[in-house]
């Protein structure tokens, strides 16, 4: 096999020119070499004539493997787990702002600058409120405050996340081929009405490759018999019957659906017990 050599050159300083007024940044050269070798390997220290030998060069900042990803020096906001964006007054871009006191009584607007200096001349903390204002809204705290303040906010932040996760609609994907057999479509038939009743949307696919655009009226007729199995518990959103993707989407009908949680369940008949007397 090839091999492989890598070469770094550092040239001295002395190669480096001095500054000038024009360029006052001193220039800086570094190259990074890699040689690829022949497959047959040659004797001593200098190649047969003929061999060719491919070098690639990179020049400026070295050669660091890995180091993909660019970092910003003091730049701690998503590495550091207790940054608080709220107590982050450098997002706050407005020369003033609108504060209101520890008993949240109105200030009035005042500068950014007469704000953070209040606080600091009462020992108390400065918190932005709404950063989106115009202008901004800050509020002064005492020290236990905030710390009940913030973790009424991340339990409304929980709750609402809760929310939006329960009422999003996810779309479940099931495929199909244009000659699948009876058990593998009961099993994508019993899915799809979990999922149905679960509240997701059921996308059905039935893909056609090569000559199988041939039985595109079969993968047509497969697609409705499948709406069609599905029943009440389902409508259909969208469809498309192109040449090679063939796809029914059914969302849930709620109202149907609904409707059969909350049928009552079947009461079971009591049952007496008859003492038999001896």
């Amino acid at each position: 096999m090839a091999g492989i050599a890598a070469f770094q050159i550092k040239p001295s300083t002395a190669l480096s020119r001095a500054p000038t007024a024009s360029n006052p940044v001193k220039p800086f050269f570094h190259a990074f070499f890699l040689v690829r070798l022949p497959k047959k390997p040659f004797r001593g220290c200098r190649p047969p004539f003929g061999t060719k030998i491919a070098v690639v060069a990179r020049y400026g900042g070295g050669f660091r493997p890995g180091s993909s990803s660019r970092r910003f020096p003091g730049d701690n906001r998503f590495s550091d787990p207790d940054y608080d964006p709220a107590l982050d007054l450098d997002r706050v871009k407005s020369s003033s702002v609108r504060l209101l006191d520890e008993q949240q009584n109105m200030i009035g607007v005042v500068s950014k600058s007469e704000a953070i200096q209040m606080a600091a001349d009462a020992d108390l903390v400065l918190a932005i409120l709404s950063v989106d204002a115009d202008p901004p809204v800050l509020r002064l705290f005492e020290s236990a405050d905030y710390k009940k303040h913030k973790y009424e906010q991340q339990k409304k932040k929980k709750v609402q996340q809760k929310r939006s996760a329960a009422s999003r609609v996810d779309i479940k994907e099931l495929k199909m081929g244009y000659n699948i057999d009876s058990h593998d479509y009961s099993v994508r038939l019993k899915a799809a009405q979990k999922f149905l009743k679960d509240g997701d949307k059921v996308k059905v696919i039935v893909n056609l490759k090569g000559r199988e655009n041939e039985f595109r009226n079969i993968a047509i007729e497969l697609i409705k018999r499948f709406q069609s199995d599905v029943g009440e518990m389902a409508t259909e959103e969208s469809k498309s019957f192109s040449q090679r993707n063939i796809f029914m989407v059914l969302m849930p009908n709620k109202a149907v659906l609904q409707k059969a949680q909350e049928q009552p369940k079947k009461k079971e008949t009591p049952v007496t017990e008859v003492s038999a007397s001896a």
